[in-house]
């Protein structure tokens, strides 16, 4: 176990890496305005921007600036915003916007779990029967429709029917609602189909007819055996959508006018403000791959029957 949790992480170490470089090579191909906000580009002659330039590593070899940019990175300091927040330090940024898509992610996530793992239960468990094709044409319905028509669709009837405000607001709660609610619909949608299509299989196996052949209860069947291995492959992907989501939602924070970090990494790249993209991609990238190996883990502790050595026998 333990030389195992050693080598992924040196393996996820050299993924987060790679793309760290790859990211901050090309983004040294970019035009060179995006050193610069607009009002200090405009205002300055050619031999001032590259004295500026110069000044700043630019014109260093990029491996050089490469090195710098880890010490610094390695001493807590991630640099200035550009040209979406111009000079403001990017801690600053970050500090200001996280705690939004943080607290949103979570209890999103955490409804998008019990809903949609609820109703899989439900829809395994009365397959071909009016929950069954309830859950399903929810289901058809939210994968087939993309979510910026139904999102907007529940923005404009909800919020009017209830009379609730259509944007967030830090000092009225129910303008919290409709967005948590439309961070998990996504997530309800896709642990139901899984988790129904995962303990449909489940029952159909051998060792299921062998129990129910004992005359063990079905209640007992469906809690202690079905469910129990058919939650096992959804545990590996959970770490990775809790991290995503709480990374912000692009579509849902915009709707309803969240100051969190949904789109933050989008109108940075249209701004040009190399500094925060590469910053903004160290963190996704180091969230995407710490949640995969969490969700390795988390299949060892689930299911005893994974082995994450080979037998020395």
């Amino acid at each position: 176990m333990r030389k195992y949790i050693l080598k992924r992480i040196f393996q996820s170490l050299i993924s987060v890496i790679l793309v760290v470089i790859c990211v901050f090579l090309l983004l040294r191909l970019m035009p060179v305005s995006g050193f610069f906000t607009r009002d200090d580009y405009i205002n300055m002659t050619e031999p001032m921007r590259n004295a500026y330039l110069k000044s700043i590593g630019v014109f260093d070899n990029p491996f050089i600036q490469l090195k710098n940019f880890a010490v610094n990175l390695f001493h807590g300091d991630l640099g200035r915003s550009i040209t979406v927040y111009p000079k403001m330090r990017i801690t600053e940024i970050l500090s200001q916007k996280a705690p939004y898509s943080i607290k949103f992610g979570l209890v999103g996530m955490g409804l998008s779990v019990v809903l949609g793992v609820s109703l899989g239960i439900a829809m395994a468990r009365f397959k071909e029967k009016l929950v069954d094709n309830l859950g399903t044409f929810y289901i058809v319905l939210v994968r087939a429709i993309p979510s910026l028509i139904y999102l907007f669709l529940i923005q404009i009837w909800v919020t009017g029917f209830f009379g609730w405000p259509m944007n967030f607001y830090d000092d009225q709660p129910v303008s919290w609602i409709l967005p948590t609610v439309s961070i998990a619909l996504a997530g309800i949608a896709w642990y139901a189909i899984w988790l129904r299509r995962f303990m449909v299989d489940e029952e159909n196996k051998d060792y299921i007819k062998f129990a129910r052949a004992k005359g063990l209860p079905h209640k007992y069947i469906i809690k202690r055996h079905v469910l129990r291995n058919a939650i096992v492959p959804l545990v590996q992907y959970l770490p990775v959508q809790l991290l995503l989501t709480i990374a912000g939602s692009l579509i849902v924070e915009n709707i309803y006018s969240i100051p969190g970090m949904g789109g933050l990494l989008v109108y940075a790249i249209k701004q040009q403000d190399n500094n925060l993209v590469q910053i903004l991609v160290l963190i996704y990238s180091v969230l995407g791959v710490f949640g995969v190996f969490i969700g390795d883990i988390l299949m060892v502790l689930v299911d005893p029957r994974i082995k994450l050595e080979e037998s020395k026998e």
